[in-house]
């Protein structure tokens, strides 16, 4: 189960009218501090991430499955149960499958959501897309923010920019 900021974080989001990509961020920002903190491991970052997304879609965030072809049959058919479950009333859990999933995770380690991990992970993701895909991001991106926020970003820009040439 989720924890109670969790929720209200992602409740905002949605209430802001953010995607549901960004809503579900929320329940990977706690899984990821759930690794950190040693309540359960994660073999890879991208294991930490399915779990928060997982727990997204039953927490009732409209996050639609992976299209074809971007992920495996099993993983498609987990993402529609997930968001099937996420629109009606939540049944009991079982508390057996419960330890059991708890433990296996125990026994992870917490290396996956290290800094240096998810940074590789990052890079690997951002490598999959595209230079227009990276553009177009950014520039949606850009239309969500404020003036003051548009400014500090292209004054970071500038310096990064600056530091390139030397």
């Amino acid at each position: 189960m989720p924890d109670r900021r969790t929720l209200q974080r992602a409740r905002r989001d949605k209430r802001e009218g953010k995607s549901p990509g960004t809503q579900a961020g929320e329940f990977v920002r706690e899984e990821m501090d759930h690794v950190r903190a040693g309540k359960h491991g994660a073999r890879s970052p991208q294991q930490a991430i399915a779990i928060g997304l997982s727990k997204a879609r039953r927490a009732g965030v409209k996050l639609p499955p992976p299209r074809k072809g971007l992920s495996s049959e099993t993983t498609r058919h987990k993402a529609a149960r997930d968001l099937e479950a996420g629109r009606h009333a939540k049944q009991p859990v079982s508390a057996k499958r419960s330890r059991a999933v708890s433990s296996a995770l125990g026994r992870e380690g917490h290396q996956a959501a290290s800094p240096g991990a998810l940074a590789a992970h990052a890079r690997t993701a951002a490598r999959k897309h595209t230079r227009a895909e990276r553009s177009a991001a950014a520039q949606r991106a850009v239309r969500t923010k404020g003036p003051a926020v548009r400014k500090a970003a292209a004054r970071k820009a500038a310096r990064t920019r600056a530091r390139r040439r030397t």
